[in-house]
C-alpha cells in the first residue's frame, strides 16, 4: 500500500509518500514541503497547495491520503489555515476517489515513537531510523508527513479488523435480540392459548 501523508499548513505543508507491506516494513518514496508566501492572498495560497498536492497525487499515485487532524490550538489563525489546507487536500483526494484518513498528532506520535507525547525531534529521529534515511527530513513538517503515512500503514489494518469485529458483534446482537423477541412472543402466545 502506498500512502501520501500530509502535515497541513498554510506557510509550510509537509508531504511524504511511504510504501508499506505486510508487517512493519516501510520505505520512503518521496518527501517535501509546499511553501506559500505569507503576503499572498489566502485564495492564492490555497490554490498553490492544491496544485502541488495534485502533482504529488499524479506523480506518486497513492492508495490513500492520511492527513493530520486539526486540533485546537491557542492561535485561531493558525488553526483556520491548517483546517483550510486539510479541506483542500481532502478535495484533491476526493476528485480521484481516494480514501482519506485523519489521524491526531498523538496517534501519529504514539505509532512512530511509542509515546503520544513525543516531541518533534523524537518523531524526526524515529522517522529517519524507520525509513532508513541517510539524513533527517527537514523541516519538521516533512518528517511529520512521513510519520503520518507510517502511522496510517501501521494502524489501518488494526482499524479495519476492529471495524469488522464491531460489525460482526452488531449482527450477532441483532440476531440474539430477534431470537429473544421471538421466544417472548411464543411464551405470550402459549400463555394466552393462541397456539394449537
Amino acid at each position: 500500500m502506498r500512502v501520501l501523508g500530509v502535515d497541513p499548513g498554510l506557510t509550510r505543508c509537509g508531504l511524504g509518500v511511504v510504501d508499506g507491506a505486510l508487517g512493519r516494513s516501510v520505505s520512503c518514496v518521496a518527501v517535501g514541503v509546499v511553501r506559500t508566501p505569507v503576503d499572498d492572498p489566502l485564495p492564492h495560497r490555497l490554490l498553490q497547495v492544491s496544485e502541488a498536492v495534485e502533482k504529488w497525487l499524479d506523480t506518486h499515485r497513492p492508495d490513500v491520503v492520511a492527513i493530520e487532524r486539526v486540533f485546537s490550538q491557542h492561535n485561531v489563525r493558525t488553526v483556520m489555515g491548517t483546517a483550510q489546507v486539510s479541506g483542500v487536500v481532502a478535495v484533491c483526494a476526493a476528485r480521484r476517489d481516494l480514501p482519506v484518513a485523519f489521524h491526531t498528532p498523538s496517534e501519529v506520535k504514539a505509532a512512530v515513537t511509542g509515546s503520544g507525547r513525543a516531541d518533534k525531534a523524537q518523531v524526526t529521529t524515529m522517522v529517519t531510523r524507520l525509513l532508513r534515511l541517510r539524513e533527517a527530513p527537514r523541516p519538521a513538517d516533512a518528517a511529520d508527513a512521513l510519520a503520518l503515512a507510517i502511522c496510517h500503514l501501521w494502524r489501518e489494518p488494526m482499524r479495519a479488523r476492529l471495524a469488522e469485529a464491531e460489525a460482526r458483534a452488531a449482527e450477532l446482537a441483532r440476531t440474539h435480540k430477534a431470537r429473544l423477541a421471538a421466544a417472548a412472543a411464543k411464551r405470550r402466545d402459549d400463555r394466552t392459548g393462541l397456539t394449537p
